[in-house]
C-alpha cells in the first residue's frame, strides 16, 4: 500500500492520507496532488510518503510533527466500512516547496499549534493553489418563474437566485454570495447555499463544477521575430506590392525554409505595411511584442498573414514582473541610503551630488574599531558552517546595515545564500536598494506589499536558483533559497514579525529554526533587543556583540522631556504642540534642517464623546470606539473591522446633540503643522497612506531628498531610517501604549521612543529630540531618553520575574469566541476545568477565565485564559487536548504560543 500525507489549506484541518494509484509514480516531499475533499477536489502539499502498511511509524524527520495530527480520508460505503480515498492527480513530478521548507513548515504548525495547511499554505506563493468551484446555471424552469415575477421590489432568497442567474450564464456560487450579501435587504442574509441546494433540487437550477486556477500565473506576450524567408524575402528587395507577383526567385526564397510550403504554384503578394513590418523586424533579431508592433500602426491581421506565409514566427515570451520598476528613483535613493548609513555627508560642502556619493563610497570603506571586532567575530562564525545565533547590539547609527552587507559578501563568496528580514514593508526599499547596488540583479524582495504577480514571479526566480540573497518581512523566512549560509533578522526586537492570524508564528524564531536546520548563521540586530533574546545573550545562548558609539563618534541626540501637565495648565486642554516643541520646529526651518514628528495613533480624532452621558460612539461589531478620519470626509471608522459611517451628530445612546471629538491622530496633527508652519512643507506617513502602492517609497524618496521639511507618522517613521539632514524629533503623547493592559506596555513604549530618538543627528549636525508625556518619571521614558538599554532590562525584568511573565516563563494565551458573551465564558469555563485537571502534576499554571480585553471583536464575543509554565511542549500539547475534546469549539479557539500581546 502506498500512502502520500497531505497537507491542505483548510484552517485547522489535521494531515490526511490518501492512497497513491499504481498508475502515479509515489510524489516527493513538497509536491503538489490534486485530492478530493468532500464534495470538492482541492490542491495539497505531500508532507510524506509511504510504500509500507497503513500502520507504518512516520519518518524520523515528521515524527514529532506528526504525532497525533494525521487523520484519513475515507470514502464510506452502506456498511459504513470505510476505504481511503486515492490521489487524483500529482501536480508536480519535482518537489514544488523543497523539503526543507516544508519540514521548517511542519515544525512550525507543531510548535503555533495550528493546522499543517494554515503553515504550509504561508510557505506557498500566491496561485499555487487550484481547486473546484461550483457553479449555478438557471434552468428553462427557472426562468419561467422569473419572468412571471418581474418586480424585483421585495425579492428575497430563492426568487432574487433566480433574477441573478436570468441571463443565463453560469455564475460561481461564491460571487452569486457576494452579489447578494452586498444588497442592503434581507437577501444579505439569507443562506445563499442551502437555497442553490433546494432550487436545485427543484430543478430551477442546475449546478456545474469546474476547476479554479491554474497552479502558475507566469505573465507572457506574444512576439513575432522574422524569419530566415523573410530575411531573404527582405534582403532581395523582391517583394512586390499587393497585387504583383515577387519574381520567381523570391517566391522560392520565400518557402524554401518550409519543407510544407509550396514552390510552385501562384506569388505571395507582400503589401506595403507587411512590408514595413518586416523592415522593423530585420532590425530585431530577438522579435518585437505584438503591443509594441500595434503601437506602430502594424495590426495582428497583418502579422498572422506574414506568418501564414512563414516570413515571420510568433510565440510565447515569459516575462518577468519587476517589482523594482515601481520604485522610481530607487537607485538614487541607494546612493543616498549609503551616504546615510556611512553618516558623512556634509551638508555644507556644496559639492553635486555625483561627487559626494563617489568619496562617500570610498570613505564608507573604512569601518570603526568596534564595527571591525564585530565583523571579524561574525566571519569566523559564518567560516564554522555551523549554526549559531548572534545579537548584534548596537546603538542608533552604529553602522549595523554595514556589517550585515560585508558578512552577505563573505557567505556569498563562499557559495552559499543570504536572507534579511525587516520588520516593515516601508523599510525594504532602501534596504532592497543597498543590496541591489552591492549585489546585483541576483538579490529579490518578498513582501505583501508587491502584487501577487510579482511576488509569484520573484517566487520562482528564488525557486530557479536564481537568486542569492532575499530581502523581505516575516513571509520571506519560508523563501526557497538554497545553501542558506546567513540569516539577518534587522530591529529583530519588532513586534510585526509577530503574526496575528493563522498561523501565528513569530518570524525571528522561526528564522532561528531554519538556520539551526540548515547549519547557517543567524545575526539578530537591534539597538534595542527583545528580552528574551538579551536574556539569552546575557546567559551565553547567544554571542553578544556590542556597538556602543555611533559612527565617526557622533554624539546621541539630546533629549528634553516636556510634563504635559504643565502645557496643558498653560495653553488650555486642547494643546498638540508644546511651546518648546513649537519653537524647536521653527528654529529647524529656519535652518532648512528636517523634523520627524512620532505621534503612534492614526485619524483625525481618536473617539466621539458625548458630553450628556459620557458615552463614546462605539463600533457595532467590535467594542472599541470609532476613530474619526479626515477633516473633510468625517467618517468614522473601526480599525479592527473596518467598519465606517458618518460622524453622527447626535449621540447613539441619548440623542443629545452634545458629541465632542476627543484625542488626535496622525491627520489631525499634520492639519495643527499646517496652521503653525504655514510654509512648510510637510507630509504624513501612516498605514492610511502606505496603503496607497507606491506611496511610501515615493515620500520616503522625497523626504531623502530634501523635498520635505516636516514628515509627521506613526511608529513607520520610527526606526531603520537613517536621513542625516533630520535634526530634530518631536514625540507627542509618548505615553499613548503604557495604559494598555499588556504586561509588555513598558517595553515596547522604551523601544518606540529610543528608536525614534535615534533618528536625529545621524548627519554633520547634532540632533535633538523633544518627548511630550504625561508621565516624565515613569522609568521606560526616562531610560528611553538616556538610551540607556541595560538600566531599562534590570528595571523591566524584575517586573517580568515578579509577576512570572516572559522570558521568565513561557506564556499560551487562548481566546474562546461564541455568540454570546455568556456562550464565549461558558466554553471557556470547561475548557480551563479540563485544564487544570491536567495541570495537576505542576507542569504550568492555569489564569482565568475572563473577559478579553476586546470583549467584542468583528461580531464575536471572546473570553481568555492563559497558561504559564516552564514547559511549554507540555502546555501546548495540553491546551490541543481539551480543545481536541471539543470539536464543536475547533475554529472558535484561538491557541496563540508565545503571545507579543495579551489583548
Amino acid at each position: 500500500m502506498r500512502l502520500a500525507w497531505v497537507a491542505l489549506p483548510v484552517p485547522a484541518l489535521d494531515l490526511l492520507t490518501y492512497l497513491v494509484p499504481d498508475s502515479f509514480e509515489l510524489p516527493p516531499v513538497g509536491a503538489r496532488v490534486l485530492v478530493p475533499l468532500g464534495t470538492r477536489r482541492v490542491t495539497g502539499c505531500v508532507v510524506r510518503t509511504s510504500e509500507t502498511d497503513e500502520g507504518s511509524s512516520p519518518e524520523p524527520a515528521f515524527a514529532e510533527a506528526s504525532a497525533g495530527r494525521e487523520i484519513e480520508s475515507r470514502d464510506h460505503d452502506e456498511d459504513g466500512a470505510g476505504q481511503l480515498k486515492s490521489l487524483i492527480d500529482v501536480i508536480d513530478v519535482e518537489p514544488f516547496l523543497p523539503q526543507p521548507v516544508v519540514e521548517l513548515a511542519t515544525w512550525l504548525a507543531e510548535y503555533y499549534a495550528c493546522g499543517p495547511g494554515d503553515a504550509i499554505a504561508a510557505a506557498m506563493p500566491p496561485f499555487a493553489w487550484i481547486e473546484s468551484e461550483r457553479a449555478a446555471q438557471i434552468t428553462d424552469q427557472g426562468r419561467s418563474m422569473a419572468e412571471a415575477n418581474p418586480d424585483p421590489a421585495g425579492q428575497e432568497g430563492s426568487l432574487a437566485i433566480l433574477r441573478a442567474l436570468a441571463p443565463g450564464k453560469p455564475v460561481p456560487i461564491r460571487v452569486l454570495a457576494r452579489r447578494l450579501s452586498a444588497r442592503a435587504d434581507s437577501v444579505a442574509a439569507s443562506p445563499v447555499h442551502a437555497l442553490v441546494r433546494a432550487l436545485e433540487r427543484n430543478g430551477l437550477i442546475e449546478t456545474t463544477t469546474a476547476m479554479r486556477g491554474s497552479g502558475t500565473a507566469f505573465k507572457t506576450r506574444r512576439v513575432a521575430a522574422i524569419t530566415l524567408a523573410g530575411l531573404e524575402l527582405v534582403a532581395s528587395g523582391d517583394a512586390a506590392p499587393t497585387g504583383q507577383a515577387p519574381p520567381p526567385a523570391a517566391q522560392h526564397r520565400a518557402g524554401a525554409d518550409d519543407p510544407a510550403a509550396p514552390h510552385d504554384g501562384p506569388a505571395v503578394a507582400v503589401g506595403r505595411r507587411q512590408r514595413e513590418a518586416l523592415e522593423m523586424l530585420r532590425g530585431s533579431p530577438d522579435g518585437l511584442s505584438l503591443a509594441a508592433l500595434g503601437d506602430r500602426g502594424i495590426t495582428a491581421d497583418t502579422l498572422k498573414r506574414l506568418a501564414s506565409r512563414h516570413l515571420v514566427a510568433i510565440r510565447s515570451v515569459r516575462v518577468e514582473r519587476d517589482p523594482f520598476a515601481m520604485e522610481a528613483g530607487r537607485r538614487d535613493q541607494g546612493a543616498l541610503i549609503r551616504s546615510q548609513e556611512s553618516g558623512i555627508r556634509n551638508q555644507e560642502s556644496g559639492e553635486d551630488a555625483g561627487t559626494e556619493a563617489e568619496g562617500l563610497a570610498r570613505t564608507a570603506r573604512a569601518l570603526t574599531d568596534e564595527q571591525s571586532a564585530a565583523l571579524a567575530r561574525l566571519r569566523a562564525l559564518a567560516q564554522s558552517g555551523q549554526f549559531a545565533v548572534a545579537l548584534l547590539h548596537g546603538v542608533t547609527g552604529s553602522g549595523k546595515t554595514e556589517i550585515y552587507l560585508r558578512l552577505a559578501a563573505d557567505v556569498l563568496a563562499a557559495g552559499r545564500s543570504v536572507l534579511v528580514l525587516v520588520p516593515e514593508i516601508a523599510l525594504t526599499p532602501a534596504l532592497v536598494g543597498l543590496f541591489r547596488d552591492a549585489f546585483g540583479d541576483r538579490v529579490a524582495v518578498q513582501h505583501s506589499g508587491l502584487s501577487d504577480g510579482e511576488r509569484h514571479d520573484q517566487w520562482h526566480r528564488i525557486r530557479r536558483g536564481e537568486i542569492d540573497v532575499v530581502v523581505g518581512t516575516r513571509s520571506a523566512v519560508f523563501a526557497p533559497l538554497p545553501a542558506l549560509g546567513l540569516v539577518v533578522v534587522d530591529e529583530e526586537h519588532d513586534a510585526s514579525y509577530k503574526q496575528e492570524e493563522s498561523p501565528r508564528y513569530h518570524g525571528r524564531d522561526v528564522a532561528i529554526v531554519r538556520a539551526r536546520r540548515e547549519g547557517a548563521l543567524v545575526v539578530l540586530g537591534s539597538a534595542t533587543p527583545s528580552l528574551e533574546s538579551y536574556q539569552h545573550a546575557l546567559t551565553g545562548r547567544y554571542h553578544h556583540l556590542v556597538l556602543a558609539r555611533r559612527v565617526l563618534d557622533r554624539p546621541l541626540a539630546a533629549v528634553r522631556i516636556v510634563n504635559m501637565r504643565e502645557e496643558y495648565a498653560a495653553q488650555g486642554p486642547d494643546a498638540v504642540f508644546s511651546e518648546p516643541l513649537r519653537a524647536a520646529i521653527a528654529e529647524r526651518l529656519a535652518r532648512t534642517e528636517q523634523v520627524l514628528v512620532l505621534l503612534n495613533r492614526r485619524g483625525f480624532s481618536t473617539a466621539v464623546l458625548c458630553r450628556q452621558c459620557g458615552n463614546t460612539v462605539e463600533c457595532p461589531n467590535c467594542s472599541v470606539s470609532l476613530t474619526v478620519h479626515g477633516r473633510q470626509t468625517r467618517r468614522a471608522r473601526c480599525h479592527y473591522c473596518n467598519y465606517s459611517t458618518l460622524v453622527p451628530t447626535t449621540c447613539p445612546a441619548c440623542a443629545a446633540p452634545y458629541l465632542e471629538e476627543v484625542g488626535i491622530g496622525t491627520e489631525r496633527l499634520e492639519e495643527e503643522a499646517g496652521r503653525l508652519f504655514p510654509g512648510a512643507r510637510i507630509a504624513r506617513l501612516d498605514r492610511d497612506v502606505a496603503s496607497r502602492r507606491g506611496a511610501t517609497v515615493s515620500l520616503l524618496t522625497r523626504f531623502g531628498a530634501g523635498e520635505i521639511d516636516v514628515l509627521i507618522g506613526t511608529q513607520m517613521i520610527a526606526k531603520g531610517h537613517d536621513f542625516p539632514r533630520v535634526t530634530l524629533v518631536g514625540v507627542i503623547s509618548a505615553d499613548v501604549g503604557l495604559g494598555l493592559p499588556d504586561f509588555r506596555a513598558a517595553e515596547r513604549t522604551f523601544q518606540l521612543l529610543t528608536q525614534v530618538v535615534g533618528r536625529a543627528g545621524r548627519g554633520e549636525r547634532s540632533g535633538e529630540a523633544i518627548i511630550q508625556t504625561l508621565y516624565p518619571d515613569h522609568y521606560s521614558v526616562r531610560l528611553a531618553c538616556r538610551q540607556d538599554y541595560p538600566a531599562f532590562f534590570d528595571e523591566e525584568i524584575r517586573f517580568r520575574r515578579a509577576m512570572r511573565y516572559p522570558p521568565h516563563v513561557s506564556l499560551v494565551n487562548a481566546i474562546v469566541r461564541g455568540p454570546t458573551f455568556q456562550a464565549a465564558m461558558e466554553d471557556a469555563t470547561d475548557l480551563v476545568r479540563r485544564l487544570r485537571a491536567a495541570a495537576a502534576s505542576g507542569d504550568f499554571r492555569v489564569l482565568g477565565p475572563a473577559p478579553a480585553a476586546f470583549v467584542k471583536l468583528r461580531g464575536e464575543h471572546r473570553a481568555q485564559f492563559f497558561v504559564k509554565g516552564t514547559r511549554r511542549a507540555a502546555m501546548r500539547q495540553a491546551v490541543q487536548a481539551v480543545v481536541a475534546a471539543r470539536p464543536d469549539l475547533r475554529r472558535r479557539v484561538t491557541i496563540d504560543v508565545d503571545p507579543l500581546t495579551v489583548l
